[in-house]
């Protein structure tokens, strides 16, 4: 989609002060996390997190702001290999839970995926290419955080950044289904940048992100342009508002190249935002309720 020259002009001319990466905003950035991290567990009345790990850097920046607001005690980390998980991924995550103070398990969902596929596949579409499998292996992921979750009192915390979230990449129910997710906010310009302050190893930060989907597969192979340059084309449209065209001429890109992302964003409208229903002028919050919020347990009513 972008050619290497494109891509040199629109980092060149990317204004410096569109993404945090300075020490104090990154280490403010830090704390609103940990303190969302704290509050968000409180109010729900839970005992923890659940936090999937696969040896990438959004994962393991998760795991780490979440082991600083509540403790190692109060995280628990599950490594979820499937197929495209190489045995790096495998190790690096096991690593970096170690180092935080986690007692990582690791289930491999392998058989799951390959029941799914002998089972469900052939009965709806034995179409093993489908990107539909791909979606199911996140969802079956997903099954598993939320299973130990429900087992422990505890909330999924999801990894997903704010450039994945607004093109849309990333599975519904799946990997894009959490309790609370602290990166949404941050590009991954600046969830490397937090990385890198926090301490995570910078093998895992340098490392082509991956969904571990399929041998081989990488975020940005999927997604036709560096993390670096689709944020910056995210920024234009989505924060600064300019428009396919006055992004493009921002950017020194052509329009189609831009209108391309426009329309990413725009058709995953559906992943950031509930399901809709008919309106009945019927809230699904009862107001004489709201008194009984801080005094009541709730854990036996998450799943």
């Amino acid at each position: 989609m972008l050619g290497g020259t494109g891509m040199i002009s629109a980092v060149d001319r990317l204004p410096t002060a569109s993404f945090t990466t300075d020490e104090a905003g990154l280490r403010s950035h830090a704390e609103r996390i940990e303190t969302f991290i704290v509050e968000t567990v409180v109010e729900a009345g839970a005992d923890g997190v659940v936090v999937g790990m696969s040896g990438g850097v959004d994962s393991t920046l998760t795991a780490t702001l979440a082991v600083e607001a509540l403790g190692p005690d109060r995280v628990t980390a599950l490594v979820l290999p499937s197929l495209g998980s190489g045995d790096r991924h495998i190790e690096d995550a096991e690593a970096a839970a170690a180092a935080l103070g986690l007692d990582a398990t690791t289930v491999g969902i392998r058989p799951l995926v390959d029941m799914f596929e002998d089972v469900v596949a052939p009965q709806v579409g034995d179409d093993t290419d489908d990107p539909a499998l791909d979606n199911a292996t996140a969802r079956l992921r997903m099954t598993c955080l939320y299973y130990a979750a429900n087992h422990l009192g505890r909330l999924v915390v999801g990894t997903s950044n704010r450039t994945e979230l607004l093109c849309g990449y990333c599975t519904k129910h799946g990997d894009a289904a959490a309790d609370l997710r602290p990166l949404a906010g941050l590009y991954k310009t600046e969830v490397r940048a937090l990385a890198s302050q926090v301490g995570v190893p910078s093998p895992i930060i340098r490392k082509p992100s991956t969904a571990d989907f399929r041998p081989g597969q990488t975020d940005e192979a999927d997604l036709g342009a560096p993390y670096g340059l689709l944020d910056i084309i995210l920024h234009e449209l989505v924060d600064e508002n300019l428009g396919i065209e006055g992004t493009a001429d921002e950017l020194g890109l052509d329009p189609e190249t831009i209108a391309d992302y426009a329309d990413r964003h725009l058709d995953s409208r559906h992943k950031r935002r509930q399901p809709p229903s008919p309106s009945f002028e019927r809230s699904l919050e009862g107001e004489l309720f709201h008194e009984l919020e801080h005094t009541t347990d709730r854990s036996e009513t998450r799943s």
